[in-house]
């Protein structure tokens, strides 16, 4: 019979940054299970004192893009420069076309291997089931093990984009040339969400159509209103498989996550985004338990605030507020 793990064995794995139990730590927040549940919560209180201390960066692309190499070039770099890496997937619409991001470790099997990266497949089926809905909550654990880094890296348009956006601190928009989806990607909102652009697999060849891919996104970021104050969106060039202008993506995240500190939006975006999954668990618990009830407003914002100080997990807060909305 399998070990069951307690709170001590999650938290105790969690702090040793222990990748066997950081994965059943993850699988445990994803069960829906009431049970489940309460050991989850209990989890996440607990190992909040140690989070926080990550930069969370949003990675997408069109398919093709070379996300993956991205990532495990950028990973590689991150971790020589004295940095953990974490890498989580998004991919809402894997179970349509079959396509599993990270199912398949080989993909990135020099980070995988590394004893500072930490890389959490989807299923092998392709779907990732209920991560969509607790990245924010793998985020955590990840941090509390020690990363510095974390990668989520999304598939798809829409929705995924804006799951992911909402729960980083950087949104990076990687592109390749002549893909035609320059003003399909100012409809979709990813560019508005930007808050850096590479231009990937870039070789002398095609260096003339990537300075050109790059203007017409430079005229494209004319027409939308700045993330960030003072700050304007860096197209780089480059290429993650020859290792070429990833130093720069790195500097310049640094900059960016400097220029947020020094703003005062990055501790504003980190509560925003409590908040919002303060929000997205009030509803999750609702239709759990399927009935209506009364209101209760001033409750509610006692747990939201709660939440957006930092003072508690988000997760353990709407639950709390759930069941004086229903009774235990």
């Amino acid at each position: 019979m399998a070990k069951q793990f307690g709170i001590d064995d999650y938290i105790n794995g969690i702090k040793a940054s222990d990748k066997r139990i950081l994965g059943k730590a993850i699988t445990l927040i994803e069960s829906k299970k009431p049970e489940h549940r309460d050991l989850a919560d209990e989890l996440l209180k607990a190992i909040l004192p140690f989070t926080g201390k990550s930069i969370r960066i949003g990675i997408t692309g069109v398919p093709g893009s070379g996300k993956s190499t991205f990532i495990e070039t950028f990973g590689k770099l991150a971790i020589e420069k004295g940095k953990k890496v974490a890498v989580l997937a998004v991919d809402p619409s894997s179970s349509i076309n079959k396509g599993s991001i990270l199912g398949d470790k080989t993909r990135m099997e020099e980070l995988a291997k590394d004893p500072n990266a930490f890389i959490r497949p989807s299923p092998s089926s392709g779907f990732l089931g209920g991560i969509a809905n607790t990245t924010y909550e793998s985020l955590l654990i990840c941090e509390a093990a020690g990363y510095d880094y974390i990668l989520i890296e999304t598939v798809g348009v829409g929705q995924s984009e804006t799951l992911v956006n909402d729960i980083t601190d950087v949104f990076l928009f990687l592109k390749i040339i002549g893909g035609g989806d320059e003003l399909q990607g100012i409809k979709r909102g990813i560019m508005e969400m930007a808050d850096l652009i590479f231009i990937n697999k870039v070789d002398s060849e095609n260096l003339a159509k990537a300075k050109l891919t790059k203007t017409e996104l430079s005229r494209a970021l004319q027409f939308i209103t700045a993330k960030e104050k003072d700050w304007k969106v860096p197209i780089i060039l480059g290429s993650a498989l020859e290792n070429e202008g990833l130093t720069e993506t790195f500097e310049k995240i640094e900059n960016f996550i400097s220029l947020k500190n020094k703003n005062g939006t990055f501790l504003e975006n980190r509560r925003d985004q409590a908040e919002k999954r303060f929000e997205f668990w009030v509803k999750e618990y609702i239709l759990e338990k399927a009935k209506r009830d009364h209101s209760l407003e001033n409750s509610y914002l006692e747990h939201k605030k709660n939440a957006s100080d930092l003072h508690s997990n988000s997760s353990s807060e709407a639950r709390e507020f759930v069941k004086k909305l229903f009774g235990n």
